[in-house]
């Protein structure tokens, strides 16, 4: 018998699989905190023999290296991948014995990278899981932009034959177990579901439905931006990624915390935006500790920017520590919970900012109050219905773009509440009036603001 578990990262939108018999296994896709995958693995009871990786990652800094020299495993790395660390080649056709009855073999599988490696798990000669990595995903693929522009196009393509020969290969049955798509922006399209197989994406997916060259142009008619710290993930797992350190930060004091808003440092506030807006230290920035925290805080903070975090409990700081170390923000510069109130110094106040819904926001301009409505969703979101005389700046460039937002009063939305309030923080932070609309975007319309196409 086989076994398949799931690690899910949902701040990353990712998922690893450790998947083996009654005494050994193979761990494909490890984030960066192993601990977690050994803690895995000695549940099961099993040995860690293999260690795969279906390509070198854009989105997060992989654990493999480190998890297979703590484990003593076989590191299997696509052999056509560049990388500047001893591993074991794999390629097209290739195959290792995991345990008893179970063998892992390689299908290249090109398209979200060139060397991209799909593994098929094999009982008996039968596949019973594939590991796809960034390549078939639940309803959709991989996005192929993010190796070189020049070759955009071809791998688009490449994404499509990949697709078409794993269903070839593959029984109906088996079920699909990508890397990406559960809100990582390394898919290609926004995904449904939370499981598939073969069977289903064969019905579904427009990589096994369209023609190659409609198919292409959807896919590339549809890609958005792509986060700015992924230019650091794909050297930093090419030259072979250190060990983490998750040993928790210096406490700071509200000294300390001043002078690293001085310095210009970033001081992020984990708290729920609720109790953001209700009091905070002025200069802070509120990433959710419970949302997306690592995709938007390293997509917005300047490369290598010292960060200290703020946050009710140590275990919240402890939580976002190890988020943000999977992208490659190792080390926070300093740390303080507790009392927001401890976080200034004697005689000071919190800053605050109101929240507000969009029945909040049509009243006010009926009134006739000097509004600025700034819209910080991403651009296909804007061109499903956008407010008549919003401005747009979508979030992730809206801290190099704070001079263009107009004078006045800011009303800042996104499509749920979480952006905004990081927006809202920004703007605060630069000394502007701020309200965050907390409200889900299809209330506009309910509300009577006229909403148009983008």
């Amino acid at each position: 018998m086989f076994f398949v578990d799931t690690l899910e990262f949902q701040g990353l939108g990712n998922r690893s699989y450790l998947a083996g018999g009654a005494t050994a296994a193979v761990v494909v896709d490890p984030p960066r905190d192993i601990d977690q995958v050994i803690a895995a693995a000695a549940r099961r009871g099993v040995r860690i023999a293999y260690v795969a990786e279906t390509h070198v990652h854009n989105d997060y800094v992989t654990g493999g290296l480190e998890l297979a020299r703590v484990t003593g495993a076989s590191y299997l790395v696509p052999a056509a991948a560049h990388v500047s660390f001893a591993r074991t080649p794999i390629a097209d056709g290739d195959t290792v014995d995991v345990d008893e009855h179970l063998v892992l073999r390689a299908i290249a599988t090109p398209g979200h990278t060139p060397h991209h490696t799909s593994y098929v798990l094999e009982e008996d000669g039968r596949g019973v899981a594939a590991f796809t990595g960034g390549s078939l995903l639940i309803g959709t693929v991989g996005r192929p932009d993010l190796v070189e522009p020049r070759l955009t196009e071809q791998l688009a393509r490449a994404q499509h034959a990949s697709a078409h020969r794993l269903a070839a290969e593959l029984d109906d049955e088996v079920p699909v177990l990508p890397t990406h798509g559960f809100g990582s922006f390394c898919s290609s399209a926004q995904t449904e579901g939370n499981a598939t197989t073969i069977g289903k994406e064969r019905i579904s997916n427009d990589a096994l439905t369209l023609d190659v060259d409609t198919f292409v142009q959807r896919m590339l008619d549809g890609l958005e931006d792509v986060p700015a710290y992924y230019a650091h993930m794909g050297p930093a797992n090419t030259a072979g990624p250190a060990p983490v350190d998750l040993t928790p930060p210096g406490r700071a004091d509200a000294g300390e915390i001043a002078s690293r808003l001085a310095a210009g440092e970033w001081v992020v506030d984990l708290r729920s935006r609720m109790a953001f807006a209700e009091g905070h230290v002025a200069g802070s920035f509120n990433f959710e500790g419970e949302g997306k925290l690592a995709t938007y805080l390293a997509w917005l903070i300047p490369w290598g920017k010292p960060v200290t975090l703020l946050a009710d409990t140590p275990e919240q700081i402890a939580d976002a520590q190890r988020e943000l170390a999977r992208v490659g923000i190792d080390r926070p510069a300093a740390a303080a919970t507790g009392d927001p109130a401890t976080w200034v110094g004697e005689g000071e106040q919190l800053a605050s900012f109101p929240r507000a819904r969009f029945a909040d926001l049509a009243q006010a301009r009926e009134r006739g109050d000097e509004v600025v409505v700034l819209d910080v969703r991403r651009n296909s979101e804007r061109e499903g219905g956008c407010i008549d005389g919003s401005v747009h700046i979508p979030i992730h460039e809206l801290h190099g773009r704070i001079g263009e937002v107009p004078d006045g009063t800011v009303w800042v939305h996104c499509a749920g509440g979480m952006r905004a309030a990081i927006a809202a923080s920004l703007l605060d932070a630069a000394g502007r009036e701020v309200v965050a609309v907390d409200d889900g975007f299809d209330a506009a319309a309910d509300a009577g603001l006229s909403v148009a196409s983008g």
